[in-house]
């Protein structure tokens, strides 16, 4: 492959010229193909291996590439479009065609330090439910969530909660409680080891935080929950209406 450069044109970067070839293949090519390995590539595309990798480190980056340890690089399958509402995880996958399932990870009450004490409205100290949960749809993993409710509030909430995938359900069965509006940000980063092993990534790969605040209709605090989903799988999907 040879690089030209035209007078007045910026000159493209040699691993992206490697890109694009490698994304038209990629296009070409079903889920879960193989890539060849970056000394092909190299011999193939008469480049350097470093402008090899950096090329596919992008892509994986991107979610086009899937690195398998010990097998190779592979063609990735297609993002998730995941919109974001304000439903329980087991009704948005419900709605985009998955079965929705959970593994209780640990469930804790816990003193609820300053900042989890003020998006609860309960006193420092007082006792909240931390719940960490593995969601998966079509039981692969999803996202990692984490959760903060009021144990005064929801007294028993760890009891009433087994064997059921869905919090929001629980919430509105067990305890009159269901969540009419929330504050949602999303925010990057890399994932942890722990991260990494449970949602089936590398370690230090792009993560997508989401991090929502509900609360009930008349206003009150009802759960505060951070959740960790593999940037290089899903889109997220926000739907704006002029007021």
């Amino acid at each position: 492959m040879t690089i030209t450069a035209t007078a007045g044109v910026p000159r493209e970067p040699k691993y992206y010229t490697v890109k694009r070839h490698l994304l038209d293949m990629i296009e070409s090519q079903p889920p879960g193909s193989p890539v060849p390995t970056e000394r092909l590539l190299t011999l193939e595309l008469k480049t350097s291996r470093t402008t090899v990798r950096q090329a596919l480190g992008e892509l994986v980056g991107e979610g086009k590439l899937v690195r398998r340890q010990g097998s190779g690089t592979f063609v990735a399958e297609p993002k998730i479009t995941w919109p974001l509402q304000l439903t329980s995880f087991t009704e948005q996958a419900a709605a985009n065609g998955f079965l929705a399932s959970a593994q209780l990870l640990s469930a804790e009450r816990v003193r609820a330090n300053l900042d989890i004490a003020k998006r609860l409205a309960v006193t420092p100290g007082s006792p909240v439910y931390r719940l960490e949960r593995l969601r998966l749809a079509d039981g692969h993993p999803m996202a990692l969530e984490t959760s903060h409710l009021s144990a005064q509030r929801f007294p028993g909430l760890t009891m009433a909660l087994r064997g059921v995938s869905s919090l929001y359900r629980v919430l509105a069965e067990s305890y009159g409680v269901a969540p009419a509006e929330a504050e949602e940000t999303i925010e990057t980063a890399p994932a942890s080891p722990r991260e990494a092993e449970l949602l089936h990534t590398d370690v230090g790969a792009p993560m997508l935080v989401l991090a929502r605040h509900s609360f009930d209709a008349e206003g009150v605090p009802v759960e505060w929950v951070r959740s960790w989903y593999r940037g290089d799988r899903y889109i997220f999907l926000a739907r704006l209406a002029m007021s």
